[in-house]
């Protein structure tokens, strides 16, 4: 357990930052999910529309350095080139 004023500041600090980032982690993971499940079923129209969601939560998630910079633009091209493979 922290001691000195500062660590338990830290801590506190460290609580509330892994809150926030495990609420990125899953909203992309899901967002990820939902549109995985819409190639699978062939809807490429809504798949395309859900796609700039899925940006968004992948890049504010590499913004704020939950994953990183190139995890992000890995998921980001799989995604569409799944979508583009739609038929």
């Amino acid at each position: 357990m922290p001691i000195t004023k500062s660590a338990k500041k830290a801590l506190r600090q460290n609580k509330r930052r892994r809150i926030i980032n495990l609420r990125r982690v899953k909203k992309m993971k899901s967002l990820i999910k939902q549109i995985r499940g819409l190639i699978s079923s062939k809807k490429k129209e809504e798949a395309l529309k859900l796609l700039s969601q899925v940006y968004s939560a992948i890049d504010k998630a590499a913004k704020r350095g939950v994953i990183k910079k190139n995890t992000a633009a890995r998921k980001k091209s799989r995604l569409s080139k799944a979508i583009n493979q739609t038929i």
